[in-house]
């Protein structure tokens, strides 16, 4: 057993200051003066001066590696699950990306089961940019129903020049299959989208829901920030649904990005619940630069940390209270994509948290209630990781 005594609570709600208790894999007991069981043994963590935040769920993740726009010697590596944890990072869902070609589903779903293996929580999304799009069973519907790593499909490109550019129908079969199989395995079912640079890149998926009854929740647009117009379009289209703005690309495109934490603020301010927005890394994931030719300039690469420094941004430099903030990066993630034990801090939800002192610095870390970083200090890292 594990007890925090006296942490500020941000469960992603401020709860003020709480004992939290954990046993096995679960947050058990959230409280006042409470106290390990008599005869039982467990560790007994003062965290007075602490936040206790939930771990985040990074859900834009290319964990087997991604990339190779610049040739084979600009493939991406796998993540490494230190780099999950020194950003505060429990969760990750994998995706594929641009290269489902000479990479495949089933890398992805055995880096998943590793990272689990590694006492981190970890899913996948079914397929690729490509349309018709990869599987693992012969059909998105299969996977999500009767794989219990995957939880939907995507990332599926569009308004991309390196998209297969999927007409609408294309785009409504990909969507019905993910929802009834997300319905047939107890899962969310939807699809994410790689939203590209083309002009009026939201067209496509607006033609998918006016000629189908589908609601624009079936989709998790993402790099919804990467340059100006999309952003505005972004602004519109999150007041149905769902807006997922990209973290990592931003210190190496500030000419272009909009700063993932003014993007947050920004929607907020123009009408955009809340609780449609998230925020993901695109961590290990390539980030090229093309010029106005297709011609590629240079790649840079994605890493988990920073969901957790433009969160801290988005209440340092944005101004909005922590709690708001974490939910992107937490609850909002969790609630869209059925993730029932992730995302909060409460009893019976699983036991992942993050202590963070006055200058946001992580102090402890726990992973489905494995102590994984203590007094800053990381205790855990990956199998093959010095």
């Amino acid at each position: 057993m594990l007890l925090f005594k006296n942490c500020e609570l941000y469960a992603p709600e401020k709860k003020g200051t709480k004992d939290v208790l954990i046993a096995g894999q679960k947050i058990i007991a959230i409280g006042d003066d409470l106290e390990l069981p008599k005869g039982v043994e467990g560790k007994v963590i003062d965290a007075i001066g602490l936040r206790m935040i939930p771990g985040l769920i990074d859900a834009h993740v290319h964990i087997a590696g991604a990339g190779g726009e610049g040739g084979p010697a600009s493939r991406t590596p796998e993540l490494q699950l230190s780099k999950m944890l020194e950003g505060g990072v429990t969760t990750v869902i994998g995706c594929l990306g641009t290269d489902g070609m000479t990479r495949n589903l089933e890398s992805v779903l055995m880096k998943a089961k590793a990272l689990r293996q590694e006492g981190v929580s970890a899913w996948m999304y079914t397929g690729s940019y490509q349309v018709p799009t990869p599987t693992i069973l012969g059909d998105v519907g299969k996977d999500i129903a009767m794989i219990d790593e995957v939880i939907g499909a995507g990332e599926i490109a569009i308004s991309d020049h390196r998209s297969s550019y999927p007409s609408a129908a294309e785009l409504i079969r990909i969507a019905r299959h993910a929802r009834v199989g997300g319905m047939l395995g107890n899962k969310a079912g939807l699809v994410n989208i790689h939203m590209g640079d083309i002009r009026n890149p939201f067209k496509p998926l607006y033609e998918a829901v006016a000629l189908s009854d589908m609601k624009f929740t079936q989709f998790i647009p993402t790099h919804c920030n990467r340059n100006e117009y999309i952003f505005e379009d972004a602004k519109t289209w999150g007041k149905k649904g769902y807006v997922d703005i990209t973290a990592s690309s931003y210190p190496f495109f500030p000419e272009f990005e909009i700063k993932p934490s003014k993007a947050i603020a920004e929607l907020v301010k123009a009408g955009v619940p809340l609780e449609h927005i998230t925020m993901t890394s695109d961590a290990c994931g390539s980030l090229p630069d093309f010029d106005e030719n297709g011609k590629l300039r240079r790649l840079e690469m994605g890493h988990p940390k920073s969901i957790f420094d433009e969160m801290v941004d988005t209440v340092v430099l944005e101004k909005m209270n922590l709690q708001d903030a974490l939910k992107v990066v937490t609850s909002n993630v969790a609630d869209i994509l059925w993730l029932k034990n992730k995302g909060y801090v409460a009893p019976g939800k699983d036991a992942d948290a993050v202590l963070i002192n006055e200058k946001y610095e992580i102090i402890h870390l726990t992973a489905m209630g494995t102590l994984m970083i203590e007094d800053g200090k990381m205790l855990k890292k990956g199998s093959y990781e010095k």
